[in-house]
């Protein structure tokens, strides 16, 4: 068969990097990042977490050949902030998000076993109208330069950069 192996597409080679950073030198406060063996999955998900952020004037990302697994993103800052601390509070607010949607899926997979219907547990799974990029307490979890442990699972998913 003349397809290579898909394992290929994805796995990253022992010399690789997952990650690089160039600044724009003609934009300030403007970067290009180079994300390697990820698709539009990861990309749309960043873009959308980065347009949130208040101090990104522009966010977006493109997909270079259809046959590569590589995504550019762009992103451009005002003042308050650098390319780079947005997108690693883009990630931390993504990784959160997906911590969250984890374990209101066990819990209602649990009611759901134990007989009870998904609906009764739902008070518990709303977010109080939480922020993330407001100044208030940030509850005990570092957002920038740091790790990202969230209080409320248990110490079992704990994701460090």
């Amino acid at each position: 068969m003349n397809q290579p192996n898909r394992i290929d597409s994805w796995l990253l080679q022992d010399d690789e990097k997952p990650l690089t950073i160039t600044e724009d030198p003609k934009i300030p406060n403007a970067a290009t990042i180079l994300l390697r063996k990820q698709d539009h999955t990861l990309g749309n998900m960043i873009r959308a977490q980065l347009l949130l952020d208040p101090t990104v004037l522009f966010a977006g990302y493109k997909v270079p050949h259809p046959l590569e697994n590589d995504i550019i993103i762009k992103i451009q800052t005002d003042e308050r902030s650098n390319p780079a601390d947005a997108l690693k509070r883009a990630c931390h607010l993504l990784i959160r998000q997906t911590v969250q949607i984890k374990s209101q899926f066990m819990e209602q997979a649990k009611n759901i076993e134990m007989g009870m219907g998904p609906d009764q547990s739902l008070a518990t799974a709303q977010t109080n109208g939480y922020d993330p990029y407001t100044d208030s307490s940030r509850q005990g979890n570092t957002i920038v330069g740091g790790q990202v442990r969230d209080t409320n699972a248990g110490g079992a998913d704990v994701y460090d950069f």
